[in-house]
């Protein structure tokens, strides 16, 4: 059976964005491409496209994945038994974190007395929970388990203080951009200045390191995934393209 981009889009959950892009670093390309430029998929490529996700599910590198299923002794039985293996794993992780907030959430229910810091610990938890839920795949497959892991522990290890200047940095950087593009500035003018350099503040107010590739990078997410699109872009269009454009010119 052979797909276009489209359905193999609606078949895997992957956007089209994401598999042209794959296409483009040769990490999955298609068994052909018709005269009209339409990209067409068979089961070979669907297969590797699993493979992919299973990989990516783990905090994979995309260049470590292409490595691996190129590699002519690659193995898909028992690469799937190790996916299976670390799947557990994680879910072993992820059913203590939810046990976590549910512990929170019931605690609050019932109007049980928590002490300001129990309630700021169950910020943090909630937020980065809500990361993991809504970006974890897409961080760890670009980035690696290792710095996401050290990210969130770097979340909770924030005082009361901290948090509170990474939460409002988060809404002056969402009031910043609005502003931005209502206005119609330039990303490369002033405003894209100052709104790269609360994003790097906001970044590295957890105690990182750092890295203006890794700082572009980050923000060359937020035009490829369309949930961090429906993030930046909730109140106005186009402020997730001006935060990646304002990113890549001043990030230095």
């Amino acid at each position: 059976m052979e797909y276009s981009i489209q359905e193999l889009s609606r078949l895997s959950g992957v956007t089209t964005r994401t598999l042209r892009w794959y296409d483009q670093i040769g990490l999955l390309k298609p068994s052909r491409v018709a005269e009209s430029g339409y990209r067409y998929y068979g089961g070979a490529e669907v297969d590797r496209l699993q493979n992919i996700l299973y990989y990516r599910a783990l905090g994979v590198e995309l260049a470590r994945i292409k490595e691996c299923l190129d590699d002519p002794s690659f193995d898909r039985l028992a690469a799937l038994r190790t996916h299976l293996t670390a799947l557990e794993a994680e879910r072993e992780r992820l059913e203590k974190l939810i046990r976590s907030v549910k512990d929170t959430i019931g605690a609050e229910e019932r109007n049980e007395i928590m002490s300001d810091e129990q309630k700021f610990e169950a910020f943090k938890k909630r937020a980065v929970a809500h990361n993991e839920e809504a970006y974890g795949a897409e961080i760890r497959a670009e980035y690696g388990d290792q710095e996401v892991d050290e990210a969130n522990a770097a979340v909770m290890n924030l005082t009361r203080e901290q948090y509170q200047e990474w939460t409002n940095l988060g809404r002056e950087i969402q009031k910043r951009l609005e502003a931005a593009v209502q206005g119609g500035l330039s990303p490369e003018g002033e405003a894209g200045k100052e709104i790269t350099g609360l994003h790097r503040r906001w970044l590295t107010i957890t105690g990182n390191r750092y890295d203006p590739v890794r700082h572009r990078g980050i923000a060359e997410l937020y035009v490829m995934d369309e949930r961090f699109v429906a993030y930046y872009d909730k109140r106005l269009s186009g402020c997730a393209r001006f935060l990646r454009d304002a990113v890549a010119h001043w990030a230095s």
